[in-house]
């Protein structure tokens, strides 16, 4: 009994603020501006989606969302930074397939690794991708594009500046049996400008990047990259359909944090990012983007990562990519 009140009379002189400060710190996250790192330049896909993600987080909770563009090296650079980053839940990494599946199987060692050093949030979205051409290129369809590169091997130069934009044409040659000449960027935004110039003369990446060109008479598009053909493009074929037999490729974005971050900032983080593929402008980026919103639990997200790392893991195989 003495013991007891002691305890309790210890406990009545201490500040409340003492026993409280977890539930308060728990309710008021984010309590500061966060940090999202966008892995790609401004312009990309992912960059368009951090800004859409950040801007609901700001409307939510009131406070500010920096985005950070650290591009270069199929997304490495920004991903590193993101993993090293204070685990405080205040910066997180707007990742994609590229920077945490695929690169695994694309590069002999990483500076990071995808499934130790980040701590999954949620998932955003999942979309596809368009092949297009420079028009000065006398071809109209894959099949004659196919016909073209079989007559001029390695000499038609594609640009790529993600894993997705690489691999969906590494696997185009690797399946229709032709190839081209690689030719890599920091990010697809610098190999869309060159393409418009005709400086290469075939990428197939997102739509955010490439679909304005090709409105714009720029660029000419000759199929999508999903099983099935998109709402928006009703009239362009999938790749499988023009003659690619069996070719799909898909794309998403997801948000992580630094492996080690607080529990309730990623749950409370989570919730935000659900939220924000639930609004109407995040809906209707996706549908012009060819694709889908779609959020997750971190859990949902951990086990999605670990099959999608095995998944791009084979598509890099099948299409004959040796890493770098």
């Amino acid at each position: 009994m003495i013991r007891i009140f002691a305890t309790a009379a210890v406990a009545a002189l201490l500040p409340a603020s003492l026993f409280w400060a977890g539930s308060v710190q728990a309710q008021a996250y984010p309590a500061k501006q966060v940090r999202f790192i966008v892995p790609f330049t401004a312009g990309s896909a992912t960059d368009s989606v951090a800004r859409l993600v950040g801007a609901h987080v700001t409307e939510a909770t009131g406070q500010s969302v920096l985005v950070e563009n650290r591009a270069g090296a199929s997304g490495i650079i920004g991903a590193e930074a993101a993993a090293r980053a204070p685990a405080d839940g205040y910066t997180l990494l707007i990742g994609t397939n590229t920077t945490n599946a695929a690169n695994a199987s694309l590069f002999k060692t990483l500076p990071y690794s995808q499934q130790k050093d980040f701590a999954p949030v949620s998932l955003i979205g999942t979309a596809g991708l368009i092949a297009t051409v420079h028009p000065s290129l006398p071809v109209k369809s894959i099949a004659e594009l196919t016909a073209l590169a079989k007559k001029n091997p390695g000499k038609l130069g594609f640009g790529e500046g993600s894993a997705s934009s690489r691999a969906s044409v590494e696997m185009y040659k690797e399946m229709a049996g032709i190839d081209f000449l690689r030719v890599p960027y920091k990010s697809n935004p610098q190999a869309v400008t060159d393409l418009v110039s005709g400086q290469v003369v075939l990428m197939i990446a997102d739509m955010v990047t490439l679909l304005p060109q090709v409105k714009a008479g720029k660029l000419r598009a000759l199929a999508v990259s999903t099983p099935k053909r998109l709402a928006i493009l009703p009239d362009l074929p999938t790749m499988s359909e023009a003659g690619v037999k069996g070719y799909e490729l898909t794309v998403w974005f997801a948000g992580f944090m630094p492996s080690g971050s607080p529990a309730d900032a990623i749950k409370r983080m989570a919730e935000l990012f659900g939220g924000a593929t639930k609004t109407a402008k995040m809906q209707e980026f996706f549908v012009n983007f060819g694709g889908a919103t779609q959020s997750s639990t971190p859990d949902e997200l951990g086990r999605f990562v670990a099959s999608e790392t095995a998944k791009w893991a084979r598509i890099v195989k099948s299409a004959g990519i040796v890493p770098e």
